[in-house]
């Protein structure tokens, strides 16, 4: 369903990303922010998840401005690699790359949503109060929204954390809740990264559940600009 794409941000960088299409012509477009894993099976599978449902999705390499083509699964060592490329990161740059695949997207509609995970999740955030015109914007455990949340989207956000998230306190889900009165937000029986539990896991029963408010907010988005 998917294929490699190549990106070019306004600063002149190229950056691969993920596209997966319907087969029929799209009903609204996702550009899906990957968490510290890369554009992994996991966030491959989201974006052909997305297809699935009618959206063009399409997922940037976001970590290509210093190692091309990462991709990690989740053991104990590849998250310590993961988790070292965050010392390398320029938001500034993030936003670039995002900007460009919401462009890519936009070739093929107007209509463009965000759908990002940890990381991600807080990039799209902050795209989410940066970059007009966006549909909505929905952010998975996102751990720097509590930093950046007296910035106002502009357009309609939600967001899903875990309960029993070890990065991310139940405080600054609540300080995002003060601050940020106008996102939609839930709280799941999971830990962090939850969305990629296993088929049959107590996370996969939580990921389902989040994955329907999900379809439904993006479907009450694209119907709010028709």
């Amino acid at each position: 369903m998917g294929e490699l794409l190549r990106l070019r941000a306004a600063d002149g960088h190229e950056l691969g990303a993920y596209r997966a299409a319907p087969a029929e012509a799209p009903t609204g477009g996702i550009v899906v922010l990957q968490e510290i894993f890369g554009v992994n099976s996991h966030i491959r599978g989201v974006c052909d998840a997305l297809a699935s449902q009618g959206y063009v999705a399409i997922a940037p390499a976001l970590f290509d401005r210093f190692v091309r083509d990462f991709e990690s699964g989740y053991s104990p060592e590849e998250i310590a690699v993961a988790l070292g490329y965050l010392k390398t990161l320029d938001w500034g740059a993030l936003m670039l790359d995002t900007q460009a695949a919401i462009g890519r997207v936009r070739e093929e509609t107007e209509a463009v949503s965000l759908v990002g995970f940890c990381l991600g999740g807080s990039l799209a955030f902050l795209a989410a109060t940066q970059v007009d015109g966006l549909d909505a914007a929905v952010c998975y455990y996102g751990g720097m929204i509590a930093k950046i949340a007296d910035a106002k989207p502009l357009c309609p956000v939600m967001m899903h954390y875990g309960e029993t998230d070890s990065s991310i306190p139940l405080s600054n889900v609540e300080t995002v809740r003060t601050k940020c009165p106008e996102a939609e937000i839930h709280l799941y029986a999971a830990g962090h990264g939850f969305n990629r539990g296993a088929p049959g896991t107590a996370d996969a029963a939580q990921a389902a559940i989040a994955w329907e408010r999900t379809l439904r907010f993006l479907a009450d988005a694209r119907a709010g600009r028709t």
